[in-house]
């Protein structure tokens, strides 16, 4: 945009009724005060993990992967937004033209929600900068496609569900864009036969597949040739990485990470770990089944990896022991790493505790997972006061001393292997992102929160845990489900706590006592309430039925104002901070607008 038009863009908006203060360029409606609402309650963190130990070839490969990882940022934000990045530059520009307050703080909205468009206090979605509304399909699908119109064109053209691609229409500038970029990369028809003749063939106003390696074409060339020079610098002193990073440079040019993810799985790394691809699909509320970008730079604990592993196991058993009939063999040695997050960037960017990848349920079950957990960040000394004081908030007294670091840490551990057992495919063999579109992730997700609270019970019989042990992890199952404010539907985390709540009220496990307007729990009965939820989980995700998805979410997904909204006003107004942004020492951020 010439620099004419920002300036009057600039000017225009600053006039607008409503607008935040003169010559600030948030969005017609959004204040300074509304900035503030939201910066006020918003927790900073910097993660700063000892990296001395590292020789010099892996600091040098650090340094390549975290200028990789600003690549892996931009294409999300773009992801999330087609206006976000232009948004972000135009901020900046003004910003350094005539800094203020006012633009300082949009800088820090931006850092915090990763885009043009943040959560408000109340819940709701709200651009402050001018960019055109939020719609469900971000910038992965054409604007303005319904869920009906899409589902319409899968049924015919079922490539356009493949995960790691933009679906766009024909004849319209990106259709052009994508004929133009593809003619100057031949490469890439090498990777993706017959890409260039569906693009030449593809009929005026079809949607069509385009994978985010063309889309983003320049980037993806750059981030894979940052991480394959990583790559040789790690080639001596950790075989193992280097190979998984040569090939993950070519998965993300090919869209193929099968060679990528069998290294990653099953090598054997030394100081380092990183998460690198397009996994995740949250970020898609109009079919919630396209990845986006992330990335997470890492450094092993070695103590407390070692320890973990040693108690690690017996996970045939709990497979075994799950309430469904259909049993899988699953791999006892899952690797497990507890890691310092070096830095995180796009999708895995915020206070994310653990992941288990890949979540491909033929790489899963033909490699196996792995476990990466983020300890720099899940014992966070003031992430576990504001949940502690949630907790006592909403909760009586007589259990405030269940809930402790360790449960947390716990609950969060088999949280993540939950992903690994259970049902991974539909009884007629569809994946289960296919079968249950926009209800896969929350009942994925909500499967392995049970399970989490399920295998307290199983390890308890087997004289693994003492009774203490069993009360902690149900203690931080209960805090897990409780919610500050309502969820909206395009929440799936949310959604699916909230559901939990309710089925814990029904089944008698947490107990509302109106006159205190707190939550009870009861221990006995709550091992069997978590074990009838995830019967029905496991049963809803085995038979792929959307419908049966829907109502399920329907029926626990209610909120009560005079018991949800109670509980959710005690813990707001015990709450100092609803929000987290996390900085990295690594980055050298600047505090104003998150830039190296």
């Amino acid at each position: 945009m010439p620099v004419y038009a920002v300036l009057l863009l600039i000017v225009a908006i600053s006039v607008l009724p409503g607008a935040a203060s003169a010559g600030t360029p948030a969005a017609p409606g959004w204040s300074d005060a509304d900035s503030r609402a939201v910066l006020d309650q918003t927790l900073e963190l910097t993660l700063a993990p000892d990296l001395s130990h590292l020789d010099t070839d892996e600091a040098a490969a650090v340094a390549l992967l975290l200028e990789a990882g600003g690549l892996v940022q931009d294409i999300y934000e773009d992801q999330k937004h087609p206006e976000a990045l232009t948004a972000r530059d135009r901020l900046r520009q003004a910003h350094q033209a005539a800094p203020s307050p006012e633009t300082g703080r949009l800088l820090q909205l931006y850092r915090l929600a990763k885009g043009p468009v943040v959560t408000t206090p109340d819940n709701r979605r709200a651009a402050f900068l001018p960019v055109a509304p939020e719609v469900p399909g971000r910038n992965v699908y054409p604007p303005g496609l319904s869920r009906e119109a899409f589902e319409q064109a899968a049924a015919v053209t079922p490539g356009l569900r493949f995960a790691r691609g933009s679906v766009r229409r024909a004849g319209s500038a990106a259709h052009t864009a994508d004929r133009r970029f593809l003619a100057a990369r031949p490469g890439l028809e090498l990777l993706h036969p017959g890409l260039g003749k569906s693009l030449a063939e593809a009929q005026e106003g079809a949607l069509y597949l385009a994978p985010y390696s063309l889309v983003y074409a320049d980037r993806v060339a750059r981030i894979a040739a940052l991480v394959g020079a990583a790559a040789a610098r790690l080639a001596a002193s950790d075989p193992d990485l280097a190979a998984y990073l040569r090939l993950r440079a070519l998965d993300l040019q090919s869209e193929n990470y099968e060679a990528g993810d069998a290294a990653w799985v099953l090598g054997r790394f030394g100081h380092l770990n990183v998460q690198l691809g397009s996994y995740e699909t949250y970020d898609d509320a109009l079919a919630g089944i396209k990845a986006f970008y992330g990335m997470s730079v890492l450094v092993r604990d070695e103590k407390r990896t070692r320890d973990l592993a040693a108690d690690l196991g017996g996970l045939q058993a709990l497979e075994d022991a799950l309430p469904y009939q259909h049993k899988k063999r699953v791999r006892e040695g899952i690797p497990v790493g507890v890691y310092h997050v070096v830095a995180d960037f796009g999708q895995a960017r915020g206070a994310n505790t653990a992941s288990i990848l890949p979540n491909d349920a033929d790489h899963a079950r033909k490699y196996g997972r792995t476990i990466l957990l983020r300890y720099n960040i899940m014992t966070h000394p003031a992430l576990f006061d504001r949940a502690r004081g949630a907790f006592a908030a909403a909760v009586d007294p007589e259990f405030h001393g269940d809930l402790t670091a360790e449960s947390r840490f716990r609950r969060t551990l088999w949280h993540e292997v939950g992903h690994y057992l259970g049902v991974d495919r539909t009884a007629d063999g569809r994946r289960l992102g296919e079968a249950l579109g926009e209800y896969a992730d929350l009942l994925e997700e909500m499967k392995s929160d049970l399970v989490s609270s399920f295998s307290a019970q199983q390890f308890a019989a087997a004289g693994r845990y003492d009774e203490a042990d069993v009360r902690g992890i149900y203690a931080a199952g209960v805090l897990r489900v409780l919610q500050d404010v309502q969820p909206r539907r395009d929440q799936p985390y949310q959604t699916m706590q909230l559901m939990q709540w309710n089925w814990l009220l029904d089944r008698g496990a947490l107990v509302w006592d109106r006159a205190s307007g707190r939550l009870a729990i009861d221990y006995d009965a709550y091992p069997e309430a978590v074990a009838r939820m995830l019967a029905e989980v496991l049963a809803i995700q085995r038979h792929g039925d959307p419908r049966r998805a829907e109502a399920f979410v329907d029926q626990w997904s209610g909120w009560a104002p005079d018991l949800h909204g109670r509980v959710a006003a005690s813990i707001r107004a015990a709450s100092r901070t609803r929000y987290t942004l996390v900085r990295y020492q690594a980055l050298a951020e600047n505090r104003a607008d998150g830039s190296r």
